[in-house]
């Protein structure tokens, strides 16, 4: 087993835990980042916005599979922190079947819908058959990409979020070399771009299993005790299903406005390409930290320690506010050069239309930073559904209001990138009110309920 979130000082226990969270993930956006600024540079401001509306595609599938992930390692986590080892392995189990059979039923369909797929997206006609090159290669990284996710939230559940930033490393690095050899070596436009990418994806996701499988046979290997259970596969599918619906609501309220941008043409289309990847950035510091926020919380909710859990929230609020404000003043400063990063500087149009995007949306991210919190910390607790109520707030109202703004002539594009912030406070507001009602029986309730849970897992095979 690796390291106990149940024990220690809690500031340094969480932070010690949070950073190579961090670190990776701000490593895995580097794929993206890559194939946006070499592309961008490269191949021009059509192919840049092509890649942009295919990020927020690619953004919403991985969501499923995160979240599904996401939802496993809060199981796991639990266990580890209950010390139940066969639980722990059964979960493993259950969780990996289930996954993988849904991780493949989503390559299919992609596949077989690419075209509705671009239909939906409302990609111009000029730009369609770009994005199909580029889409057909992409499709076939999503078992890598279900690997990686799979093991990371196992092997963090576990206390461990050093070994997945190294694997991250690794094929972040290869990513970015492999970029500049298709593309500017070998001249394979768009699909060599998308090549790099899941070359890379499979390097992470087979290396870390495979790290996980030799690391912790014990785990993995089965023995007498150990069976596929319906009961498992019903507890993982209970934390799954809503953390999967929570990311998936995410993205695909994302995805609603990437069609919304996208019918304000290619310039529109390549700033909020190049804005939107500074702007994941940017907040997915704080992103990353509400995740290890949660496992912090599972494990001490397993453990049965109120008094540790509430003062890991009062640390989180504070260190998720500081960060965010640091983050928000340096986005409004560098928005300008932090665009022309990723477009040629005489494209002065899309670099302004994403500068506005950037220093309306990046003042606020201290909202953000406190909504990834609350969703942790619902999802910690085995309250997922109160997680997938805020997501539907924040994300319903953005879209809400970025169709009803853009459409008013004095917000235009801009009432598109003032929806976000709004979402944010009221999902916030709502998120806080229901915690501070409840903040008195909240932790003990759902620490009975969570034992009752354990004790109606009836002993069925499958």
């Amino acid at each position: 087993m690796q390291n106990e979130l149940t024990q220690g000082p809690v500031m340094k226990t969480m932070l010690r835990f949070a950073i190579p969270m961090i670190l990776g993930n701000l490593l895995q956006q580097c794929y993206n980042i890559a194939d946006t600024l070499i592309v961008g540079r490269f191949l021009g401001a059509d192919a840049l916005a092509a890649v942009g509306s295919s990020f927020s595609l690619m953004t919403f599938l991985t969501s499923i599979l995160l979240g599904l992930a996401m939802g496993s390692g809060t199981v796991f986590s639990i266990r580890f922190g209950q010390k139940d080892t066969l639980g722990l392995k059964e979960g493993i189990l259950a969780s990996f079947i289930l996954i993988g059979a849904i991780a493949i039923v989503l390559n299919i369909a992609v596949f077989v819908g690419i075209d509705w797929i671009i239909w939906a997206l409302r990609i111009p006609s000029h730009l369609a058959a770009m994005m199909k090159e580029y889409l057909i290669v992409i499709f076939t990284g999503i078992i890598g990409v279900f690997l990686y996710n799979f093991f990371a939230y196992l092997l963090r559940s576990l206390g461990n979020s050093t070994v997945p930033l190294l694997f991250l490393a690794i094929s972040a690095a290869l990513n970015i070399a492999l970029d500049l050899w298709f593309v500017t070596g070998l001249n394979l436009g768009m699909a060599g771009a998308a090549q790099a990418t899941v070359i890379a994806q499979y390097v992470s996701g087979i290396g870390i299993a495979v790290y996980a499988w030799r690391k912790f046979p014990h785990l993995f290997h089965k023995d007498k005790e150990v069976r596929l259970r319906l009961s498992r596969i019903k507890e993982i599918a209970s934390f799954s299903a809503l953390t999967c619906l929570q990311q998936s609501i995410m993205n695909l309220g994302i995805l609603a406005v990437q069609g919304l941008v996208n019918s304000f043409g290619a310039t529109v289309m390549a700033a909020f390409a190049a804005a939107v990847k500074i702007d994941a950035f940017a907040y997915l510091p704080v992103q990353d930290f509400g995740n290890a926020f949660s496992i912090f919380i599972a494990q001490n909710f397993g453990a049965g320690k109120v008094d540790r859990i509430r003062k890991g929230i009062r640390i989180a609020v504070l260190t998720s506010i500081l960060f965010s404000l640091f983050v928000s003043v340096c986005v409004f400063i560098f928005a300008e050069p932090l665009m022309a990063l990723f477009i040629d500087a005489g494209e002065t149009a899309v670099i302004m239309e994403g500068v506005q995007y950037l220093r309306i949306e990046g003042s606020f991210y201290c909202l953000i930073g406190g909504l990834f919190l609350l969703y942790g910390l619902y999802r910690a607790l085995a309250r997922p559904g109160m997680s997938v109520v805020l997501t539907i707030v924040s994300l319903g109202m953005r879209v809400a209001l970025a169709y009803t703004l853009a459409a008013i002539p004095m917000f235009g594009v801009a009432g598109i990138w003032w929806s976000v912030p709004i979402g944010w406070f009221l999902a916030d507001t709502l998120g806080a009110v229901y915690y501070f009602i409840n903040r008195k029986n909240l932790l003990p309730r759902c620490i009975r309920e969570q034992k009752k849970m354990d004790e109606s897992l009836v002993d069925t095979s499958c």
